[in-house]
């Protein structure tokens, strides 16, 4: 289904601006919005039979030339895709600095207040972590998880020992990673 949305995104783009429309423009031709437009242009939908055939007359082709690939737009399409993926990573950027931005101010205002030391601002690693496990399980249905969730375990022990000053603590990092590892493979079983 996401490939027929790319394609006729593509199509959709090309037709559009072979014509010299606009998106709002075109919306306004078909009476639907410009939003609507630019959401079929970005491959997120396609329009239902009745908004195609307005489509296909408006541009002088049939519904079939705008569902089909002949080959000719395919860098459109790679471009379609190429742009999710930067919004994808753009998102998780911006969240990464979000929690920097948050833990940086945090530490400097406890600073000030109550002389803390430096371990508190160590404790946004394993927040982005869990932030990039979260974005993760989103986008990548949970590939790889597994090693995010055992570097957040690694960390809340490293953290726990700049903490405690404890070696002991590390004495759990081993049995913690196993249960991890195990935790992450349960598998259903056929019956």
């Amino acid at each position: 289904m996401d490939e027929l949305k790319a394609i006729f995104a593509s199509n959709l783009i090309k037709l559009r601006t072979e014509a010299g429309l606009t998106q709002a423009e075109l919306g306004e031709k078909i009476h639907y919005s410009d939003k609507s437009v630019s959401k079929w242009e970005r491959a997120e939908a396609i329009p239902d039979a009745y908004v195609l055939t307005l489509l296909a007359a408006e541009f002088g082709v049939t519904v079939n030339d705008l569902l089909t690939d002949d080959g000719k737009w395919e860098p459109e399409v790679e471009e379609l895709r190429k742009s999710v993926t930067y919004s994808r990573l753009f998102i998780v950027l911006c969240a990464i600095a979000g929690i920097w931005c948050f833990a940086i101010v945090s530490f400097v205002v406890l600073w000030i207040v109550s002389g803390l030391n430096w371990t508190v601002l160590l404790t946004a690693i394993p927040l982005t972590l869990i932030t990039v496990l979260v974005f993760n399980s989103i986008w990548n249905h949970g590939h790889r998880n597994m090693y995010i969730i055992g570097l957040i375990v690694l960390c809340l022990i490293l953290l726990l020992f700049l903490v405690l000053h404890q070696w002991q603590i590390f004495l759990v990092l081993i049995p913690a990673e196993i249960v991890v590892y195990l935790a992450c493979n349960i598998r259903k079983q056929k019956v």
